[in-house]
C-alpha cells in the first residue's frame, strides 16, 4: 500500500511538472514571437513621435502617455480604497453573515467581464455624472474593475500575518490601529504589492472599459487635463489591428511589444520591491 501511494504521488508530481512546463513554454513562445516580430519597429521615432498618415507611420507616444496616465490614475483611486477595505475586513469586521456576503460579492465582482464594467462606466460616469469621454471617467471605471482583485489579495496577505504579532503589540500597549499600521501592514506588504500589481496590470491591458469611457481613436496632441480623452496602448493596438487597412505588421507587433514591456516592467519593479520587503520580514 505504501509503495502504491509513493508511485501515485510521483505520477501526480510528474504530470503537474509536465503541465507547468507546457504552460511556461507556451507563454515563452508567445513572448518570443512578439519580440521577434515587434523588435524591428522599435526606434526613438516610433516611441516618442506622434502617429501620422492614418497611424500607418510615425510613433505611438500619445498612446504610451495615455496608458501611463490611466494606470497612475487607477492606482491613485483604487489602491487606497482597496487597502482600507481589506484592513477593515481583516482587522475590524466581525465574522457575520453581512461580512461573508461582502466577501462573496467581491469574489463575484472579480469575475465579471470587463465589457460590463465599461458599460457601467459609460452609464454612470460618462452620461449620468457628465464627465464625458475622459481620463477621469476611464480611471474611475478601471478602479472599480480592479478593486475586487486588490481587496481580496490584500485581505489574504493581512490574514497571513501571524496572530502572535498582534498579541505582542497589544500587550505592549499598542492600540489596534497602531498594531495594524506599524506591525501588520509592513509584514503583509509583499502580498499586498502582488495584489496591487495584478490589478494595475489588468487595468493597463484592458480595452473594453476605456473604449466606452475615455479612449480616443486619434488625438493630435497630448491630454491637458483629466477631463480630456486620451489614446491608450490597448485600444490603439485594437484599432490598428482591426480598423486600419494596410497597416504594416511591424507596427502592430511593435505596439504589442511596447505594451508587453510596460507590463513586464511593472512586474519587475513589483518583484524587486516585494523581494526587498520579504527579506526584512520577521517570519
Amino acid at each position: 500500500m505504501r509503495i502504491s501511494r509513493i508511485v501515485t504521488q510521483r505520477i501526480a508530481f510528474t504530470l503537474l511538472t509536465l503541465v507547468m512546463a507546457a504552460t511556461m513554454l507556451g507563454i515563452l513562445a508567445i513572448i518570443a514571437y512578439i519580440f521577434l516580430k515587434g523588435l524591428p519597429a522599435l526606434s526613438p521615432e516610433f516611441i516618442f513621435s506622434m502617429p501620422t498618415h492614418g497611424m500607418r507611420e510615425g510613433g505611438i507616444w500619445p498612446a504610451i502617455v495615455g496608458t501611463v496616465y490611466l494606470t497612475l490614475g487607477t492606482a491613485v483611486i483604487a489602491v487606497p480604497i482597496g487597502l482600507l477595505a481589506a484592513v477593515y475586513l481583516s482587522e475590524y469586521a466581525s465574522d457575520s453573515p453581512f461580512t461573508r456576503a461582502i466577501r462573496i460579492a467581491i469574489v463575484n465582482l472579480a469575475g465579471i467581464p470587463s465589457v460590463v464594467y465599461g458599460l457601467f462606466g459609460l452609464a454612470l460616469f460618462v452620461l449620468f455624472l457628465g464627465l464625458g469621454s475622459s481620463i477621469a471617467a476611464a480611471c474611475l471605471t478601471l478602479s472599480i474593475m480592479t478593486l475586487p482583485v486588490i481587496i481580496s489579495t490584500a485581505e489574504e496577505a493581512l490574514r497571513s500575518v501571524p496572530q502572535a504579532f498582534r498579541l505582542v503589540s497589544v500587550s505592549m500597549g499598542g492600540t489596534r490601529w497602531q498594531t495594524v499600521w506599524r506591525i501588520v501592514l509592513p509584514q503583509a506588504l509583499p502580498g499586498i504589492l502582488t495584489g496591487v500589481i495584478l490589478g494595475l496590470e489588468r487595468a493597463a491591458g484592458e480595452t473594453a472599459p476605456i473604449l466606452f469611457t475615455g479612449a480616443a481613436y486619434f488625438l493630435p496632441q497630448l491630454p491637458k487635463s483629466i477631463f480630456d480623452g486620451t489614446m491608450a496602448l490597448p485600444y490603439h493596438l485594437f484599432v490598428i489591428s482591426t480598423q486600419v487597412p494596410g497597416m504594416p505588421v511591424k507596427i502592430q507587433y511593435g505596439t504589442a511589444l511596447v505594451l508587453l514591456i510596460f507590463v513586464l516592467a511593472m512586474n519587475l519593479v513589483a518583484t524587486l520591491i516585494r523581494s526587498y520587503y520579504r527579506s526584512r520580514r520577521q517570519w
